[in-house]
């Protein structure tokens, strides 16, 4: 198995994404914390692992409390015994509109994409260190590497997330700790659904939320969203030793958006 006794950590991890991927680590042999501020959600997926015969604990709090943000690192090296990898997971995507901007959906869109990736990865470090290096993932976005003129704030926070990735690559590469972003497009998700019917994204008032998620997944050259086992399929790699000579990456997995 392809994470055979690691061990890690993943945000955002109730549903979507997050929730693809801490079962397909789990599969993998991961010991895997699962963390949301969904308990009910987060109580599934560790259910799910371990009736699979895969180790889990649940972590229900909220990241933008920074104490929690370390906590959830240095409770998951306590209960497993280390820590081997942490997939930054988490984020929300801010206000569509500039004009008017909501500066309390502002703020939000950079505790969730920024402030807490980067303080649960400053309790990481020491972490992968004590093991002898790891590896940390993001998830950015295509919004990260072109611009999105559907979503400028969100674009915004998901550049600073590719270039904190490619710093911080460098700067823990001689201590064999790689850092990674999986960038995805359009993904069936229910995040899909709060992207294209927020209230101040004018083109979207008076349309049917389902259909402009298909609409959006359509405008893929694949012509359709992704999956999110896709996604984790990717973020499974980066993580992996498969990925060993990888770092500071943003891989798109976009159904060919951005090529």
């Amino acid at each position: 198995m392809r994470m055979q006794n690691r061990i890690g950590l993943v945000t955002a991890a109730a549903s979507g994404m997050g929730r693809a991927g801490a079962l397909r680590f789990a599969r993998e042999g991961a010991a895997v914390a699962v963390v949301d501020r969904d308990a009910e959600g987060v109580a599934q997926v560790v259910e799910e692992i371990k009736a699979a015969g895969g180790r889990a604990i649940g972590l229900v709090g909220d990241l933008r409390e920074d104490d929690y943000a370390r906590h959830i690192v240095l409770q998951t090296a306590s209960s497993f015994g280390g820590l081997d990898f942490v997939w930054n997971h988490v984020g929300h995507p801010g206000p569509a509109a500039v004009e008017g901007i909501d500066m309390a959906d502002f703020e939000l869109a950079v505790d969730l994409n920024l402030r807490t990736v980067l303080v649960t990865t400053e309790a990481a470090i020491p972490q992968l260190r004590a093991r002898g290096g790891g590896s940390l993932l993001f998830t950015a976005s295509i919004a990260g590497l072109a611009g999105s003129g559907f979503s400028p704030v969100y674009s915004a926070m998901k550049f600073g997330v590719v270039g904190f990735v490619r710093s911080l690559a460098k700067r823990l590469a001689p201590e064999g700790i790689r850092v990674n972003a999986v960038c995805p497009g359009p993904v069936d998700t229910p995040m899909l659904r709060v992207f294209v019917a927020r209230p101040d994204q004018a083109a979207t008032r008076g349309n049917d939320v389902e259909e402009l998620a298909k609409r959006f997944g359509g405008a893929t050259p694949m012509q359709r969203a992704a999956r999110p086992e896709e996604i984790a399929n990717a973020a499974l790699f980066l993580l992996s030793e498969e990925a060993s000579f990888i770092t500071g990456a943003a891989l798109p997995v976009d159904g060919g958006m951005v090529a």
